[in-house]
C-alpha cells in the first residue's frame, strides 16, 4: 500500500487524473519529464569528466614545479 491507500483508491485517483488531463496530455508530460531527466544525467556525467580533467591537469602542473 502506497501512502496507506488501497489499490481501488489508487485506481479511482488515476481515473480522475486521466479524465482531467486526458491521455495525450499525460503522455506528453511524461515524455518531457523523461527528456529532462536524460539531459540532467548527461550534464552530470560531463561535469564529472570535466572535474577529473581539471584535477589531472592541476596534478601535472604541481609535478612540473
Amino acid at each position: 500500500m502506497i501512502l496507506g491507500l488501497k489499490p481501488i483508491e489508487l485506481i479511482i485517483i488515476l481515473a480522475i487524473i486521466i479524465l482531467l488531463f486526458g491521455v495525450g496530455r499525460i503522455s506528453k508530460i511524461a515524455g518531457e519529464m523523461g527528456s529532462g531527466i536524460k539531459a540532467f544525467k548527461k550534464n552530470l556525467k560531463e561535469e564529472t569528466s570535466d572535474d577529473k580533467e581539471k584535477s589531472t591537469s592541476e596534478n601535472e602542473d604541481q609535478k612540473k614545479e
